[in-house]
């Protein structure tokens, strides 16, 4: 495995990015207010800008560190600024090289396959670059439209560890999906 952090991805329609200083307006209005966007979350909306800022703030810290990896997502040819985030949320386990994937994309751009684009991107790199040999992410059970995604990109359904999980709206089943390096396509 080679740690690169979090490095400048394109796709056809999504530039995913680093944050800066300047995201925080963007992020605040465009998902991170959102109560919605943010039920099945761990953390909650945040009730001003302030909070944006004090998150981006250790963000961009934490990006002197090659094993961090947290990408802004941002639709090419329109100014919205990001309109989501995707991360590898636990550090990479050196020894089976295994990274856990989240994301989070704003309201009005849920059902476009924004977030999908994102996560496949995201998993080439972490493939491709740093090597890793498995990619899992994990949703609540009540979050269908999040299993959809990891669907669409490939990942498999691993199980449903019951009541093993907490997030915004209570104790929930957590649904697991993985690839394995060697399953792509």
């Amino acid at each position: 495995m080679k740690h690169l952090g979090t490095q400048y991805l394109k796709t056809e329609k999504l530039i995913l990015r680093p944050f800066t200083a300047d995201d925080v307006p963007a992020m605040y209005r465009n998902w991170a207010c959102d109560e919605q966007v943010v039920k099945f979350l761990t953390w909650p909306a945040h009730a001003d800008e302030g909070t944006t800022r004090e998150i981006l703030t250790s963000w961009v810290e934490n990006y002197k560190d090659e094993r961090y990896y947290q990408w802004a997502i941002e639709l090419k040819g329109t100014d919205f600024g990001p309109i989501g985030s995707i991360s590898v949320i636990n550090e990479i386990d050196p020894q089976i090289k295994m990274a856990e994937i989240g994301y989070c994309i704003g309201r009005r751009w849920w059902h476009t396959g924004v977030t999908s684009r994102a996560l496949k991107a995201v998993m080439d790199f972490l493939f491709d670059q740093v090597g890793v040999n498995k990619v899992q992410a994990r949703h609540d059970l009540r979050n269908v439209h999040s299993g959809h995604v990891m669907e669409k990109c490939g990942m498999k359904y691993e199980g449903t560890l019951r009541q093993a999980d907490r997030n915004n709206s209570g104790v929930c089943d957590a649904v697991y999906y993985g690839l394995l390096a060697e399953e792509r396509q």
